[in-house]
C-alpha cells in the first residue's frame, strides 16, 4: 500500500544475455512484464540492425494472416479470440507456422479462384439460357394449321419471323442477343437508334431472376435484349456499341431446332457446374475451418515473436559478439523475479552460460511506477490526466479517494439523486465481471464503467451531504422532529383570526422561550424549507462552508509538501518555502476561518442584530483601519489584524529570496572546499569501458565535459531566481484567487437545489394539483416525464458539471500547492492481450 502514496523505487540495470539464450530470456521477461528496455542503438538505422531479417519474416507472416482474415470476413466467418496465451515460438516452431500458413493461404487462393471462375461461368450459362428462353418467344414460329387466327394488333410479343413477311424480304435477318445493366438500357437504345438510323428492331425484357454483378458484387435484375437487323455493316455497328456499353453478347442460333439443342446442352452444363461448385464450396469451408482453429494462436505467437526481436534490436553486442547487453528500468523489489526469469530462459534454451542482471548507478531521473487495482485505478487516472508524478513525488491519488467525491457531493448534495447514482454504480460493480459490460464498444459507456468505483463513492457522499442539506428530490425529510415550535409562538403572541387572515407569512422569534429548542440533531431543520427566507439562510451557510472547506483543502495541500521536502533531502525548503507559505495562508485566510467560527460561537439569536460583518472586518484588515459602524468581534482585534498582515507581507520576501540565496551560498561553500575522494571499496562494481555513475552507452565527451563554468553557474542562479519569483507570485495571487474559486461549491450547490425545486414544481406539483380523481392515469406519463428530466438534466448534465468543477479544484487549487507532475510512466515490456484482441 505504500507504493500508492509514493512511486516505487526504480533502478537502472543491465542484462547480460548469451546469444543462444537471449530470445528465451526476453520471452520470459515479456510474459511477466517487469522491465522497460532502453534503446542502446539510437543512431543505427532500423534496416541495419542485427535482427532485421527476423522482423521482416514476422511481418511477412502477418501479411499472410491478414489475407487469411480477409478471406474469413468475406465468407462471413468471425475470428474469435485466442483461448489461451501461447508462448513465443522457437525457431523451428516459427518455420512450421510459416509453412502451414502459406500452404493454407495458397489453398485459399486456388480454391477462391476456382470458385470465382465456376460462379462466373455458371452465371454466364444462366444468362445465356434466359436469353434463349426470352428470344424464343420473340422468334417462335406461328401455330399449326387448324388453330384460330392470331389478331394483327401490334405488340412486343409479336413474332418477328412471320412467314408472311418472308415473301417481301429479299435479305437475310440476323440477330444480336445478350444482357445489359438496367442503368444503361435507355442510353443504349437511344444510341442504337441514332447510329443505325432505324434499320433494326430491338426488344428489351427484364430477366426473371436477379443475378450478381461481377463488378460490384450486388444482386441486380439484368435486362435481356434481342436485336434483329439487315446488313453486315449494321451488325458491326451494333456489336461495337454493345462492347462500349459492356454488354454480355451471346450467340443466337437461327433455327428453332438449334436453339432447342443449345438450351438442352445449357441445362446439362448448369447441372454439372452446380455439382462441381457445391463440392468446391464444401472444400473451401473445410479450409476455412482449419484457418479459424489455427489463426488466433498463430497471430499471438508471431506478434510475441516480433516484439521479442524488436527488443533484441535495442540491445548491443559486446566485443566478442557472443553476449547481448540490455539496459532496463526495473522496480528494485522485482530484481529477484527478473533473475528468476533469466534463469528459466537460459534453462529452456539449453544454454550452458547463465544470464544475469546487475544494477548500475545513474544520474537520470527514473520513470514513475504506481501500482493500482480496480478500485484505485479510476482515481489515479484523474491525477495522471493532470500530469504523471515525478519520480517518488507525493501521489495525490490516495487523498483524492476521499476529497474528490466529497467536494463533488457538496455541489451535488441530494439524497434522491445520490441514491440513484449510487445504485447505478453498485450495479456496475456487482456485474463488473460480465463480458457484455467489459467488451462494450461504446466509448461513453466504457468511461462510466472504468470509473464505477469513483461514481459509487460520489453517490454515497452525495447521500451524506443530501442529509446535511435535508434535500431529497428538492423536498425536505422529517427524520427528527423540528426544533422550532409554532404552537409556543402562537401561545406567546397575539395572533388573532384577523391577523392570520391578513398575514400569509408568520415570524418565529427564537428569543421567545420555547420557540427554538436547540440545534437540529443532524443537518438543516426541515422547517426551513417552508420559510420565505430559506434561500437567504442557505446562501449564508453554504458560502461560509465553501470558504472554510476551501482553505482547509489548500492548507492540506501545502502541508503535503513536507513529505516531498523530507524525502528529497531538501530540508531548507521546510524553512524557506513551506513556513512562509503557511504563514501567508494562515495569517490571512486562516484568520478568516477563525472569524467565521468565532462569530458563530459568540453571537446567538438574542444579539444577532448587533453582530458585525466579517467581510467589512476583513477589508479593514488590509486597509489597516477600523470602522466605527462595524463593532469589533473581540478586544484588541485591530492590533492582532495588523500583526497578521505584517507577518503575511514579511513572508513574501523570505519566500522569494530564501531558496535562491541559500543555493548560491551552498555552491560557493562547495566550490571552496574540495570533496574527499571516494574509497575504491565504497564504489559499486563497474563494467569494462564504463565510467562511474554512467550507463554503458554514455559517450566519452559526456564524461569528460568537466565541471560547470562560472557563466553556467550564473545562468543557473538566474534560472533558479526566475523560477522562485514565478512560484512566489503564483502562490500569493493564487491564495486569493483559489479561495474565491472555492465559492463555486456554494454556487453549484445552490443551482442544483434550485433546479431540482423548479423541476418538481413545474412537473410533479402541477401533476398533483391540476388532476382530479379521474386523472390518476394521466399521472403516469407525468411521473415518466419527471423521471426522464431528472436523469437527463439533474443526474447527467448537473453531475457532469459538478464533476468538472471538482476536477478543476483538485488540479488547480489543491495539487498546485505540492504536485509537480513532470514525470513519465514506466512502460514495461509485456505481452498485453489488448494488442492482439
Amino acid at each position: 500500500m505504500g507504493a500508492l502514496f509514493r512511486s516505487e523505487e526504480i533502478g537502472l540495470a543491465q542484462l547480460f544475455l548469451h546469444s543462444a539464450a537471449a530470445y528465451s530470456c526476453v520471452s520470459e521477461l515479456g510474459e511477466r512484464g517487469l522491465l522497460e528496455f532502453r534503446q542502446l542503438n539510437p543512431k543505427v538505422s532500423a534496416f541495419q540492425r542485427r535482427f532485421v531479417g527476423e522482423v521482416r519474416r514476422c511481418e511477412e507472416m502477418e501479411k499472410t494472416f491478414t489475407f487469411l482474415q480477409q478471406e474469413l470476413r468475406g465468407a462471413g466467418r468471425v475470428l474469435g479470440p485466442c483461448p489461451d496465451s501461447p508462448r513465443a515460438p522457437l525457431a523451428r516452431e516459427a518455420l512450421r507456422v510459416q509453412e502451414q500458413s502459406e500452404q493454407l493461404a495458397q489453398e485459399l487462393r486456388e480454391v477462391s479462384h476456382n470458385r470465382a471462375s465456376l460462379r462466373g461461368r455458371l452465371r454466364e450459362l444462366r444468362q445465356y439460357l434466359h436469353v434463349l428462353r426470352e428470344g424464343q418467344r420473340f422468334t417462335s414460329l406461328p401455330a399449326p394449321l387448324g388453330s384460330p387466327p392470331r389478331p394483327r394488333a401490334l405488340s412486343e410479343r409479336e413474332p418477328i419471323l412471320d412467314p408472311s413477311l418472308h415473301q417481301h424480304l429479299d435479305r437475310k435477318i440476323n440477330f444480336v442477343a445478350g444482357v445489359i445493366h438496367p442503368w444503361r438500357v435507355s442510353a443504349f437504345e437511344r444510341l442504337l437508334w441514332r447510329a443505325c438510323r432505324g434499320y433494326l428492331v430491338a426488344s428489351f425484357v427484364e430477366m426473371p431472376e436477379p443475378m450478381e454483378d461481377p463488378a460490384t458484387g450486388e444482386s441486380i435484375t439484368w435486362v435481356i435484349f434481342l436485336i434483329s437487323y439487315w446488313g453486315e455493316q449494321i451488325g458491326q455497328k451494333i456489336r461495337k456499341i454493345s462492347d462500349c456499353f459492356h454488354c454480355h453478347v451471346y450467340p443466337y442460333p437461327e433455327s428453332e431446332a438449334s436453339r432447342a439443342d443449345t438450351m438442352s446442352g445449357l441445362h446439362s452444363q448448369i447441372q454439372d457446374l452446380s455439382v462441381v461448385l457445391e463440392e468446391t464450396e464444401q472444400y473451401l469451408a473445410q479450409v476455412l475451418d482449419k484457418v479459424v482453429l489455427a489463426l488466433p494462436t498463430w497471430r499471438v505467437q508471431i506478434q510475441k515473436m516480433k516484439a521479442i526481436y524488436l527488443i533484441l534490436n535495442q540491445c548491443s553486442f559486446d566485443v566478442t559478439e557472443k553476449c547481448l547487453i540490455a539496459e532496463v528500468w526495473c522496480p528494485v523489489r522485482d530484481l529477484t523475479q527478473v533473475q528468476e526469469a533469466l534463469r528459466q530462459g537460459s534453462y529452456k534454451s539449453g544454454s550452458s552460460v547463465e544470464c544475469f542482471v546487475q544494477r548500475i548507478p545513474t544520474s537520470e531521473s527514473p520513470p514513475t511506477l504506481i501500482r493500482t487495482n480496480k478500485f484505485t485505478a479510476g482515481f489515479q487516472s484523474i491525477v495522471d490526466a493532470y500530469g504523471v508524478a515525478s519520480y517518488q513525488e507525493v501521489n495525490p491519488a490516495p487523498y483524492a479517494i476521499i476529497t474528490f467525491p466529497f467536494i463533488f457531493a457538496i455541489m451535488f448534495g441530494d439524497v434522491g439523486h445520490g441514491l440513484l447514482m449510487f445504485l447505478f454504480a453498485l450495479w456496475m460493480v456487482l456485474y463488473e465481471n460480465s463480458p457484455s459490460l467489459q467488451q462494450a464498444s461504446n466509448e461513453i459507456w466504457l468511461t462510466f464503467f472504468e470509473g464505477r468505483y469513483l461514481i459509487l463513492l460520489m453517490g454515497a457522499f452525495s447521500i451524506y451531504t443530501g442529509f446535511i442539506y435535508n434535500e431529497c428530490f428538492s423536498k425536505a425529510t422529517v427524520i427528527f422532529p423540528s426544533a422550532w415550535s409554532v404552537a409556543t409562538m402562537a401561545n406567546h403572541s397575539s395572533w388573532s383570526s384577523d391577523y392570520l387572515a391578513t398575514h400569509p407569512s408568520l415570524t418565529l422569534d427564537p428569543n421567545v422561550t420555547g420557540v427554538f429548542q436547540g440545534p437540529y440533531p443532524f443537518g438543516i431543520d426541515p422547517i426551513w424549507s417552508l420559510a420565505t427566507n430559506h434561500l437567504n439562510f442557505l446562501n449564508s451557510f453554504k458560502m461560509k462552508m465553501s470558504v472554510v472547506l476551501g482553505i482547509v483543502h489548500m492548507g492540506f495541500g501545502v502541508l503535503l509538501g513536507v513529505f516531498n521536502h523530507v524525502h528529497f533531502q531538501q530540508r531548507h525548503r521546510l524553512v524557506l518555502e513551506l513556513l512562509p507559505e503557511m504563514v501567508f495562508l494562515l495569517a490571512l485566510f486562516g484568520y478568516l476561518v477563525f472569524l467565521i467560527f468565532y462569530k458563530w460561537v459568540k453571537f446567538s439569536a438574542a444579539d444577532s442584530l448587533v453582530a458585525p460583518s466579517i467581510l467589512i472586518h476583513f477589508i479593514d484588515m488590509f486597509l489597516f483601519t477600523s470602522n466605527a459602524g462595524n463593532l469589533p468581534l473581540y478586544r484588541g482585534q485591530v492590533p492582532v489584524q495588523t500583526v497578521l498582515v505584517a507577518l503575511a507581507l514579511a513572508s513574501v520576501p523570505v519566500l522569494l529570496l530564501g531558496t535562491p540565496l541559500y543555493l548560491c551560498c551552498r555552491r560557493r561553500a562547495s566550490r571552496t572546499s574540495r570533496p574527499a575522494p571516494v574509497a575504491a571499496a565504497e564504489q559499486e562494481p563497474l563494467l569494462e569501458g564504463q565510467e562511474a555513475g554512467n550507463s554503458v552507452n554514455a559517450t566519452k565527451e559526456d564524461v569528460e565535459s568537466g565541471g560547470p563554468s562560472p557563466d553556467a553557474e550564473h545562468s543557473d542562479f538566474a534560472e533558479i531566481f526566475m523560477h522562485q519569483a514565478i512560484h512566489t507570485i503564483e502562490y500569493c495571487l493564487g491564495c486569493v484567487s483559489n479561495t474565491a474559486s472555492y465559492l463555486r461549491l456554494w454556487a453549484l450547490s445552490l443551482a442544483h437545489a434550485q433546479l431540482s425545486e423548479v423541476l418538481w414544481t413545474m412537473v410533479m406539483r402541477n401533476g398533483f394539483v391540476r388532476l382530479s380523481y379521474a386523472g390518476g392515469v394521466v399521472l403516469v406519463p407525468v411521473f415518466a416525464a419527471f423521471a426522464v428530466l431528472t436523469v437527463a438534466i439533474l443526474l447527467v448534465m448537473e453531475g457532469l458539471s459538478a464533476f468538472l468543477h471538482a476536477l478543476r479544484l483538485h488540479w488547480v487549487e489543491f495539487q498546485n500547492k505540492f504536485y509537480v507532475g513532470a514525470g513519465y510512466k514506466l512502460c514495461p515490456f509485456a505481452f498485453a492481450p489488448d494488442a492482439w484482441e
